[in-house]
């Protein structure tokens, strides 16, 4: 249990960041506000605002995968063990369910915005009515009346939830509930006067296995949104990558560390707002004997097996190759760098494991990451290595594909290419071609 909540908790942090707000909205919400005077989005306008609802989306299905995994994972040991999964599973709850209110406030009071959310969109795998589909869900009776049960039982053992802050894994997850706090109150007060009955559940009674019954199912309905989030008809649900460990163990021989590695999976819920055939970017670590050639310190923790520096829902973090190259496709990509150069940028990236995922994309700031933003924090200015950020919406970023687009311009080199076309492994020249076609198919 320790491990799942340990897995979930850096992306609850992150995605209670990067959902919506007022504040963070503010150029959007003007242009909402200029739509519903004239009844119609203009072209940028309608980009920006789908792009906002498509990160929205991928950061709601994080947190309901979240929820759902560490509600699945608890059992009935009783309340010293039950109250850390309860914890981290109702802060998930409750950042939820306060984006889903902002939202559908916002759309409420803007009927022009409500229509184009529930535009279809089939380059996206977005069906007609998706904004509606969810917006119902989350106000079913029975959906109200479990969060309002989790929310008596956070009252009432309100101490001994907070006594959790001893535990430095759950400190974070602690000040995030005393932060919701007062909307909690505020959304209990509300339930009260609207007579849900959400005292069904006798947790006095129960106290034992209720609080596990009521995370299961509590955004039970809203998490069929996880499957409108992934690409229809790509691949059939459950079926393996391209990349499996034999193939993964026939690249291994190719790879150098500095090496930058952009993937695909057929069906990850980042296609969806990421433009282009390659979406997301790792940055390949080496051996621990390979970085000790080079004079780079290992991780303290894991150091036999990483390979890779990570950004994805669950933050930076140091990984092993079976983790970050379970995909569909990759390509490699070599910076014109040696020896010190190469350790230097490894040093810069590395020095930013740990710290949350950037569900936003904005490199404004760099206590939370990109996948991308690990490639630019390390190797921007180093040698004939530049970037330039790319403003989308307002926010400065670096897509994965103009990542590439500008690293072959400064001198990176195509290495090898995998899962693409009829053969596995390709290298050199031939993987060139195949990289360069894949971008002209998308």
């Amino acid at each position: 249990m320790d491990e799942i909540i340990r897995r979930h908790v850096p992306v609850i942090l992150a995605a209670a960041r990067a959902l919506p707000d007022e504040e963070g909205l503010s150029a959007e919400l003007g242009q909402v506000r200029a739509a519903s005077e004239r009844g119609y989005f203009l072209p940028a306008e309608d980009e920006a605002v789908r792009l906002r609802y498509m990160q929205y989306l991928a950061v709601r299905s994080a947190l309901l995968a979240s929820l759902a995994e560490v509600s699945a994972a608890a059992d009935h040991r009783g309340w010293e063990e039950g109250l850390p999964a309860f914890a981290t599973a109702f802060a998930a709850a409750c950042v939820l369910a306060r984006a889903a209110k902002f939202t559908s406030d916002l759309a409420n009071r803007h009927p022009v915005l409500w229509k184009k959310l529930d535009e279809d969109d089939l380059c996206l795998g977005l069906p007609r009515k998706t904004f509606t589909r969810a917006y119902k869900e989350s106000v079913l009776p029975l959906t109200l009346a479990r969060f309002q049960a989790a929310v008596e039982f956070h009252g009432i053992h309100r101490t001994r939830i907070h006594a959790l802050r001893s535990d430095p894994l759950l400190a974070p997850v602690i000040d995030l509930l005393e932060s919701e706090e007062p909307w909690i109150e505020s959304g209990r007060r509300a339930a009260v006067r609207r007579h849900f009955l959400y005292r069904i559940f006798s947790f006095r009674r129960r106290h034992r296995s209720a609080w596990r019954k009521v995370m299961f199912g509590m955004f039970e309905a809203a998490g069929t949104a996880i499957a409108d989030l992934h690409m229809p008809g790509i691949k059939p649900a459950g079926a393996p990558k391209r990349l499996g460990p034999e193939l993964r163990a026939v690249l291994a021989p190719h790879l150098r560390p500095g090496d930058v590695i952009v993937t695909r999976h057929d069906d990850a819920v980042s296609n969806l707002f990421l433009p282009g055939f390659w979406p997301h970017a790792v940055l390949y670590l080496g051996s621990a004997e390979e970085r000790a050639a080079l004079g780079v310190e290992s991780p303290a923790h894991g150091g036999g097996t990483v390979r890779f520096l990570e950004s994805k829902k669950d933050g930076v973090r140091f990984r092993p190759m079976d983790e970050t190259l379970a995909v569909d496709a990759c390509v490699v990509i070599r910076p014109p760098l040696e020896g010190d150069a190469v350790a230097t940028a490894l040093r810069r990236a590395m020095s930013h494991e740990g710290k949350l995922y950037d569900f936003l994309f904005d490199f404004r700031s760099a206590d939370r990451l990109a996948c991308t933003g690990v490639i630019y924090r390390g190797f921007d200015g180093i040698g004939p290595v530049a970037f330039r950020l790319k403003e989308v919406s307002g926010r400065l970023c670096l897509p994965a594909e103009d990542l590439l687009d500008q690293a072959l311009e400064c001198g990176f080199q195509v290495v090898a290419v995998c899962g693409i076309g009829e053969n596995p492994l390709l290298l050199g020249d031939p993987a060139e071609r195949a990289f360069r076609a894949s971008r002209r198919a998308s």
